[in-house]
């Protein structure tokens, strides 16, 4: 079953891959054309380097506590990028021995665009004068070390339903972070989070897009994957996020809190991003699903209203937790 599987999924991919150079120049930007971390930072050549770093500074002085463990979190997940790309140059239909040109090309350009992410967020604490980047930088190389499970295995299907919901759910956290930088007074700072906010939507338009077209071509089978990753949940990248002496995992949830107590993507969001989902893919319009895949829809249709449900019951804690990345 697993075989016949896979060689479905193997089919369909080389489908939809056909068409795959024009999805890459739609939405991922030619290199030489785009932004780069030092376009955003004090440029070290200069004879005001100092006197920029020191107006850095002063702009991060008063950024809060929440804001920084927040700010470090989305660092450190976006710095965990190679492991995002093994776990996607493993899936089926991507094959970089055979077919470097083909889905393995969207996986290196769409990990080259978010490097700079992770890049440019950690040069920019460096400089902020308020990061213990030694113990920031165990976390990342914890993160990296320990890797992640999305619960997609190879899937194309469930990992593509996995990035289209991440990738938004990274927009709006950055999204966020900028909009708060700017009422903390640092324009900077939300002009950066923002640029990063941007390439997360427009990734998250190229995601989209595969699974719409998957649901072209095998509508249950595409319907059956998303009812399955909902069922899951789909958990953040950086679920295994955790400190120096802290066991796997509990880092996360006071990161994860702190986002909620400021609102930066809080349980709310999770239901918004998922319903933008149903009605982007225009789930209740599929046609051809069999009998098992009419259920999955139905599933997932009332799916929002149960979690709101829940959602409602959900108490924040208070902030009780010192990070050991912030310097106080």
């Amino acid at each position: 079953m697993q075989t016949e599987l896979t060689a479905s999924r193997l089919e369909v991919m080389r489908f939809i891959g056909t068409k795959l150079d024009a999805l890459i120049d739609e939405y991922l930007k030619p290199i030489e054309q785009y932004w780069q971390p030092s376009d955003l930072l004090p440029d070290s050549t200069r004879e005001d380097f100092f006197s920029e770093v020191k107006l850095l500074q002063e702009s991060c002085r008063d950024l809060p506590y929440d804001y920084l463990a927040v700010l470090i979190g989305d660092t450190i997940t976006e710095e965990a990028l190679p492991t995002y790309e093994s776990w996607l140059m493993d899936v089926v239909g991507i094959d970089q021995m055979n077919e470097p040109q083909g889905w393995a090309k969207w996986v290196r350009n769409w990990t080259a665009e978010e490097n700079r992410h992770g890049d440019l967020l950690n040069k920019y604490l460096y400089l902020s004068g308020r990061v213990d980047m030694h113990a920031m930088e165990v976390s990342t190389q914890y993160l990296i070390s320990d890797g992640f499970d999305i619960q997609t295995g190879r899937d194309p299907y469930r990992n593509f339903v996995y990035t289209s919901f991440q990738e938004l759910a990274t927009n709006v956290s950055h999204r966020r972070t900028a909009t708060l930088a700017k009422q903390y007074g640092n324009p900077h700072l939300s002009k950066i989070c923002g640029i990063i906010a941007s390439d997360e939507l427009r990734h998250a338009k190229a995601y989209k897009a595969f699974v719409s077209r998957i649901f072209e071509v095998d509508p249950s089978e595409m319907m059956l994957a998303l009812e399955d990753m909902m069922k899951k949940k789909i958990v953040m990248p950086a679920h295994f996020l955790r400190e120096s002496g802290v066991k796997i995992g509990n880092t996360f949830s006071h990161f994860s809190d702190a986002a909620q107590r400021l609102g930066v993507y809080t349980t709310n969001d999770y239901i918004d991003i998922f319903d933008s989902l149903i009605q982007d893919w225009e789930i209740d319009k599929v046609r051809d699903l069999n009998a098992t895949a009419e259920r999955a829809r139905d599933y997932l249709m009332g799916l929002s209203a149960r979690l709101r449900r829940v959602a409602e019951r959900t108490r924040v804690p208070q902030l009780d937790y010192e990070f050991s990345w912030i310097s106080r």
